[in-house]
C-alpha cells in the first residue's frame, strides 16, 4: 500500500532527468523524503529504472508499460521486467501516450498481473468517471492544456474540475497535475480532496530542484 499523500515527479525525457541526471535527481528526491517523512516517488524512462531502483529507497515508477507477457515483443515494455528492475508501478495513458480505451484496460490488467501499481491519466472530469471504471490504484487529473504551464495550473484555472473529479473517482485516490507550480497550488487542490500530485516542469527545469520540491511537499498534509 502506497500511502498518501503521494508527491510524484514525472522525469519525462528531458535532459536534466535521463541517464546520470536521472540518478542525480533521484537522490534528491530521496534525500527530501527521509528529510521531510512525505511520501515522495518518481516516475522514470524504463531506461533509467534498474540501475534508479538500486540505488534509492523512494517508490520509483515507470513511465508505460505495454500490455503484454513473456514473448516475442521487440521494443515493446514487458510489464514484469518493470517490476523486476525495480519499479512497483506504472504510469499508463499519460497526456504525450495516450491509449485507445480497449488498449488502456489491456494494460490495466497486465500491469496487475506484474504487481504494478496503476496510476491512470484523465484529461477531464468524464475521463475519471469512465477510468475508475476499470480499478485502476490511482487516477491522476491532468487537463493537457496546462502541462507544463509555469504561471496558470490546474489549481488556479480549474479547482471546480479538481472537486469534481474528486467526486468522480469512487474513492480511488486520486491525484493532481498540469501546471502545479506553487504550494498554493498544493494547498488549492488538498483542500478539494486530492490526494496527491503528480508533477514535472516545476521540478526538473527548476534551477534548485531540491529547494522546490522542499517547498512543495512542506504544505503537503
Amino acid at each position: 500500500m502506497i500511502k498518501t499523500p503521494i508527491f510524484i515527479t514525472n522525469f519525462k525525457n528531458c535532459e536534466q532527468s535521463t541517464g546520470k541526471n536521472a540518478l542525480e535527481l533521484a537522490k534528491i528526491h530521496e534525500r527530501v523524503a527521509l528529510e521531510t517523512g512525505k511520501t515522495i516517488g518518481i516516475c522514470v524512462s524504463a531506461c533509467d529504472i534498474f540501475r534508479i531502483a538500486q540505488e534509492v529507497s523512494i517508490p520509483v515508477f515507470a513511465q508505460h508499460v505495454d500490455p503484454i507477457d513473456f514473448g516475442s515483443f521487440t521494443g515493446q515494455i514487458l510489464p514484469q521486467n518493470i517490476k523486476n528492475s525495480g519499479a512497483i508501478g506504472t504510469l499508463l495513458n499519460h497526456s504525450e501516450r495516450r491509449l485507445s480505451n480497449e488498449v488502456l484496460k489491456d494494460s490495466i490488467t497486465y500491469a496487475q498481473k506484474a504487481s504494478l501499481a496503476r496510476i491512470v491519466c484523465a484529461e477531464s472530469p468524464e475521463e475519471v468517471s469512465q477510468f475508475s471504471e476499470f480499478d485502476p490504484d490511482f487516477l491522476a487529473f491532468e487537463p493537457p492544456e496546462l502541462i507544463g504551464k509555469t504561471n496558470v495550473s490546474v489549481s488556479s484555472e480549474k479547482p471546480t474540475s479538481i472537486k469534481e473529479s474528486v467526486a468522480l473517482s469512487q474513492g480511488i485516490p486520486l491525484l493532481v497535475g498540469a501546471g502545479i507550480n506553487s504550494p498554493k497550488d498544493i494547498k488549492v487542490a488538498m483542500s478539494l480532496g486530492a490526494n496527491g500530485f503528480l508533477v514535472a516542469t516545476a521540478i526538473i527545469k527548476s534551477p534548485n530542484p531540491e529547494e522546490s520540491l522542499k517547498n512543495f511537499v512542506s504544505v503537503m498534509e
